[in-house]
């Protein structure tokens, strides 16, 4: 159930549609936690606004201030499709992401060829707060996850296990070394998950909330988000390291057989008995 401050959240995000213009705003898509009626009180609001064509980031501006919010910006890269707005509005946060109704169209074809991004979790458990019936046929053509596209993120996934020596990773465990291992370890980290993820047919969130995403999935390693929290919070280096490796193998062992998950299992194997010596 949605906890009171999801609905309270949920109430003013709908007050901001409402305040932009019906023709400028033809999809406006409540996303991240308020959405999924998880939000706490420093949660802020996450809104998709579609636009039947491209707008200025002034303009942009000019309809949020309209709609409400106050000290405004902006973020993220500049000179493409995506304009993004940051406020206020009652005290409460808010981040607007304004598309183009092609560019929208064209990003939902494109997480169907492999450009899997936390948008297609975001519509998938998105609210439409207004709608001219292109939110509801986005979320039917993610209710499905087809297989293919699961074995290729899989496969792509576990490139990078393997190809070096397994003792050249005990380099990353030398004194002076924090945050070449920290990239390192967060870089598989997110590999493990993208894998997960994909065995299970679920479009990759963020990693905010990680043990809520998890405990749902039916297939994963025992303990997942506990076990990267684990690898993180470990003090010795090469034990971290053997945290992470332990895991992604548990990993690669739950996916389908390919090149690189085979090369993986014996690589990361390889690997953890360098460690563990």
């Amino acid at each position: 159930m949605a906890t009171e401050w999801s609905r309270q959240l949920r109430d003013l995000a709908q007050r901001v549609a409402d305040a932009l213009p019906l023709e400028v705003a033809e999809e406006v898509v409540l996303t991240g936690s308020v959405s999924r009626g998880v939000a706490d009180e420093i949660s802020d609001i996450e809104m998709l606004v579609v636009t039947p064509e491209p707008l200025e980031l002034a303009a942009c501006f000019e309809h949020a201030r309209a709609a409400g919010l106050q000290e405004l910006d902006t973020w993220g890269a500049q000179g493409t499709p995506t304009r993004r707005v940051s406020g206020y509005r009652e005290g409460v946060p808010l981040e607007l992401i304004w598309w183009p109704r092609e560019f929208a169209e064209s990003s939902i074809d494109a997480i169907f060829l492999g450009d899997v991004s936390a948008s297609a979790d975001a519509i998938a458990n998105g609210v439409a707060l207004r709608t001219s019936g292109s939110v509801s046929r986005w979320q039917a053509r993610l209710s499905h996850y087809p297989d293919e596209l699961a074995a290729a993120q899989i496969e792509e996934a576990a490139v990078t296990w393997g190809g070096f020596t397994p003792a050249g990773f005990l380099t990353l465990a030398r004194p002076g070394e924090r945050l070449a291992r920290t990239e390192r370890m967060m870089d598989d980290a997110s590999r493990v998950l993208r894998i997960v993820y994909a065995v299970n047919r679920v479009w990759q969130p963020t990693h905010k909330r990680l043990a809520a995403r998890v405990a749902p999935l039916a297939v994963k390693p025992d303990r997942l988000a506990e076990r990267i929290e684990k690898a993180f919070s470990e003090p010795d280096p090469q034990r971290a390291m053997l945290v992470m490796t332990e895991l992604q193998s548990e990993t690669v062992a739950l996916a389908p057989d390919g090149p690189n998950v085979n090369r993986a299992r014996r690589w990361l194997a390889a690997v953890a008995d360098v460690l563990s010596k």
